[in-house]
């Protein structure tokens, strides 16, 4: 009897393997299970990834005014909220003061962080909205009688963006941004390599020199 139970068992597992439905057929691919709808052709973001709850909090906010004011300079405020840190570089105070020169009546909005930088010597009165201010740039505009606000802050004071400069840093300044492009060494190109250090030993040899065969 258990020979017979394990015949059966093996000639059970046999049907099961190759019964039609079960055997794949040629030229098939194989596929993946979708939700309702089919799968999300929108790749940009709807929320932000960040886990922090004021940003969480500025976004309810923007959300409402969105909704409610129908202006296009709460609609960027909104996106650029969700945008990761990379989206998001930093302003300095220089390029700050060179995009607000002559319009220093009206208000700086900035939906990333300010940095000082030591290079200009004179801060124009400004004022200022920002993610985050980084100590000394704070010092220094507050110093001249600048303010450096909250968006809540722009929110109350003027709920449609009137009046304001939307700002951003730029964002091919990033050091991983040096090495993008043509190979390095390729004719015409001017991307960083990835090297070790910057040295006699290091890439001087061919290629690099008219007296090692041949420059690019």
């Amino acid at each position: 009897t258990g020979r017979r139970l394990s015949f059966c068992s093996l000639l059970g597992i046999l049907l099961i393997l190759f019964h039609p439905s079960s055997v794949r057929k040629k030229g098939a691919a194989m596929g993946i299970d979708l939700k309702a709808g089919g799968r999300s052709k929108k790749v940009h973001r709807t929320a932000p990834k960040s886990q922090n709850v004021y940003l969480a909090l500025l976004v309810k906010l923007y959300r409402f005014l969105v909704r409610r004011t129908n202006s296009k300079f709460n609609k960027v405020i909104l996106k650029r909220l969700f945008m990761s840190k990379t989206n998001r570089p930093p302003l300095s105070l220089s390029k700050l003061a060179t995009f607000m020169k002559g319009k220093e009546d009206k208000v700086a909005v900035i939906v990333a962080t300010v940095t000082d930088d030591v290079r200009l010597f004179e801060v124009p009165k400004l004022r200022v909205v920002a993610l985050r201010f980084t100590e000394t740039a704070r010092a220094r505009i507050t110093k001249v009688g600048g303010e450096c606000l909250t968006f809540d802050q722009l929110a109350l004071e003027r709920p449609t963006g009137k009046n304001c400069i939307l700002l951003r840093g730029p964002k091919s300044h990033r050091e991983a941004v040096k090495h993008f492009g043509p190979a390095p060494g390729v004719p015409g190109s001017t991307t960083k390599p990835y090297v070790r250090s910057k040295g006699r030993k290091f890439e001087k040899a061919r290629g690099r020199r008219k007296s090692r065969g041949y420059k690019v």
